[in-house]
């Protein structure tokens, strides 16, 4: 075990397969804030934190069942000329279950739909952190398959995910500061939301996009929204400033 992470190759596969683990983190993350919302206050970091840990246990367990994830690859249904793999038909229905998701929480966000908490915190929480594994299992595909691809060492696998969850664990609470906060950082997360799903819903019926653009059009509109953070925090500064003048004038006179 200390021999193989002594190789400087391993070091290599290791900051890649890291590096797409915290890319998956980031979206488990904004979903894992997203759901948590619907859960009253005081329970949100618990179910966060049970939320992320269910996450990596989940990814952990499909790293250990290998086998049963690479023969996913192999045609299960066909239709005309078509044929979709198991991993196929599991991108398009979490990809659909994603997409309904956020856009059924979209629509109740733009709507200013109240939440109702349910007095069964437990059960509440419980199905929260169900679509959290659900659609954390459903991110975890491509990962894993590609994880595989790079190197068969399942240790090199496990400490890439395990290194990821401390980022995901140090920003969860920020992220979901910002989505709570911050209504325009909610609606982008909904929106990044409802383009993930679109993306796995292609992706199993075997259109490729490349996610570069999706990352680049939801980055570009988080540097927009914290121009508009700022040019606001400027106009109350200003705003205020204006009063202080105008009531030290009417005080003078």
């Amino acid at each position: 075990m200390i021999d193989l992470f002594l190789q400087p190759e391993t070091w290599a596969i290791f900051a890649t397969l890291f590096a797409l683990e915290v890319v998956l983190g980031v979206d488990n993350v904004v979903f894992i804030s997203v759901l948590c919302e619907r859960l009253p206050k005081h329970q949100r970091k618990l179910a966060r934190n049970l939320g992320i840990g269910l996450a990596v246990a989940a990814r952990i367990g499909l790293v250990f069942s290998i086998a049963w994830v690479m023969s996913l690859t192999a045609p299960v249904v066909s239709f005309s000329a078509f044929e979709f793999t198991g991993r196929d038909v599991i991108m398009i229905a979490g990809g659909a279950f994603l997409l309904l998701k956020s856009l059924k929480e979209l629509w109740g966000w733009l709507n200013h739909t109240e939440i109702s908490h349910s007095a069964k915190v437990t059960s509440g929480m419980a199905i929260v952190l169900l679509q959290i594994v659900a659609v954390d299992a459903v991110f975890s595909m491509d990962s894993v398959i590609t994880a595989v691809g790079l190197t068969s060492e399942v240790p090199i696998m496990v400490a890439a995910i395990l290194s990821s969850a401390v980022v995901m664990v140090l920003t969860a609470e920020k992220i979901n500061n910002l989505v709570t906060d911050y209504p325009g950082f909610k609606t982008l997360a909904l929106l990044f939301l409802v383009l993930l799903g679109g993306l796995l819903m292609a992706e199993g019926f075997a259109l490729h996009i490349n996610k570069g653009y999706v990352y680049f059009a939801m980055a570009f509109g988080l540097v927009l929204e914290l121009c508009h953070i700022q040019l606001r925090k400027k106009q109350q500064l200003q705003s205020k400033s204006t009063r202080t003048f105008d009531s030290d004038s009417i005080t003078v006179s």
